[in-house]
């Protein structure tokens, strides 16, 4: 019995060894909020990001937008051998002052998510600094209008929070907003339906793994980058569990 214990143990752990090695399909969307050397649990340090965006290019990632993303799940593009969405949610001051420049240096572009109704009020983005970031090609995307859990609240305030935001942006930006990112990664059935009555085109979910065709354009999934307590290993380990999660569909 014990024989077969080991036999059986060995065989999974071959199995398991072998679907690592097999390279998932699927693109992943990183996670990111504040970037700056405050002791806090969704910041990165300067330092850190630039090692996490080195590591991304050295390994010939191309960063593209969700709409990129989007038309290439539907067929409508082709996309890079290795791409990847980056993106922030909130739309704090250091993404622009900090993040940006360090992704620019790594030829990367980034999705930004703005909650609407805190836009100028530190330590967020004002309207001229979203535009000016817009201007670069930055993607702009919704955070909700007031960031409040959808799931939690009645129907009319999910519709409010997701179409008001929607009208504000591109009301100041003069451009078409087609995605948002669920505040604290929540959602549900109406939540979905209400984006689909603003008008959205897709958006990120807290659910971790990797995009591909048949995704739920409303569920996209995403890699969470917060505060790393073991450097550039953590982050490489939360990319192959994005991955993991992908070839076991879960």
């Amino acid at each position: 019995m014990r024989r077969k214990i080991i036999i059986l143990t060995a065989a999974l752990l071959s199995a398991l060894a072998f679907l690592l090695l097999i390279p998932a399909a699927g693109v992943p969307i990183l996670a990111y909020h504040m970037v700056n050397d405050l002791d806090e649990p969704y910041s990165i340090s300067p330092g850190e990001f630039e090692e996490q965006m080195a590591y991304l290019a050295k390994q010939g990632y191309t960063s593209i937008t969700l709409a990129q993303l989007l038309d290439g799940m539907e067929g409508k593009k082709s996309l890079p051998p290795k791409p990847i969405v980056i993106t922030f949610d909130d739309g704090y001051t250091d993404n622009a002052e900090i993040a940006l420049p360090i992704m620019a240096r790594y030829r990367m572009n980034a999705t930004i998510f703005i909650i609407a109704g805190h836009a100028g009020e530190p330590p967020y983005m004002s309207w001229d600094e979203i535009k000016a970031i817009q201007r670069t090609g930055t993607e702009i995307g919704s955070h909700t209008y007031s960031h409040e859990a959808l799931s939690e609240i009645d129907p009319a305030d999910q519709l409010y929070e997701v179409l008001e935001s929607k009208k504000t942006l591109e009301a100041e930006l003069q451009q078409s907003i087609g995605f948002l990112a669920y505040p604290y990664g929540k959602f549900s059935p109406a939540v979905v339906d209400a984006l689909q009555q603003a008008g959205y085109r897709g958006a990120c979910s807290g659910k971790a793994g990797l995009n591909k065709p048949g995704t739920d354009p409303y569920i996209l999934k995403r890699v969470n980058v917060p505060q790393p307590k073991f450097g550039l290993w953590e982050f490489r380990l939360r990319l192959l569990r994005a991955e993991i999660y992908s070839k076991l569909n879960l």
